[in-house]
């Protein structure tokens, strides 16, 4: 059951993520076209630059999904290496349970927010303006999806708790003081300069 969940969701987050690729192109290209019209031909684009913003709206909150699910987005790792390791997994649920507030809150006021635009067009297109706050409550929708299969995945033992600290790069990782490297004399120093 645990496997079947998490399949639907890896291909849920797979969706959402070529969603925000094709986004971000879409996006890149408004954007290169709009600086073509007004530089170029002076003559600007009265399209572009809201279809852009748009594009870039659904690009943002498609992502949220698959960041979500890597477990990439911001996090304290401060706060991992001082909770022993018996309560990471509360501290994990503490997280998700936080997360998913905000992601129902993003659902809730996205939903009131698209049907309150509804009615109004975007400037430049005859185009509802609820498809660019569409994407509020259908990206926290498939970021709440994400979140939740995190979690159960590691509560299933399938990945570990806690950040992913492997693409972490040196200048971000943290010093865990129990590690004593030697210092070498022709070594440079950190944040300085040989002596």
């Amino acid at each position: 059951m645990v496997d079947l969940l998490l399949r639907f969701e890896r291909q849920l987050t797979r969706l959402a993520m070529a969603v925000a690729v094709v986004m971000l192109v879409v996006s890149v290209s408004f954007s290169f076209y709009q600086v073509l019209t007004r530089f170029v031909f002076n003559a600007p684009s009265t399209w572009s630059e809201v279809a852009a913003r748009t594009a870039m709206i659904w690009c943002v909150f498609m992502a949220a999904a698959a960041t979500f699910r890597g477990g990439y987005m911001m996090a304290v790792e401060a706060i991992y290496k001082v909770v022993p390791g018996r309560l990471v997994p509360v501290l994990e649920v503490a997280i998700v349970l936080c997360c998913l507030l905000v992601l129902a809150v993003l659902i809730h006021f996205g939903i009131l927010m698209t049907q309150r635009v509804s009615n109004q067009t975007m400037s430049g297109m005859n185009v509802s303006m609820a498809y660019a706050y569409a994407a509020i409550p259908v990206g926290a929708g498939f970021a709440m999806v994400a979140v939740l299969a995190r979690l159960l995945a590691q509560l299933s033992g399938r990945e570990a708790f806690g950040p992913d600290l492997d693409d972490a790069s040196p200048e971000v990782e943290m010093h865990d003081p129990r590690q004593t490297v030697p210092e070498s004399t022709d070594a440079p120093r950190r944040g300085g300069t040989r002596p």
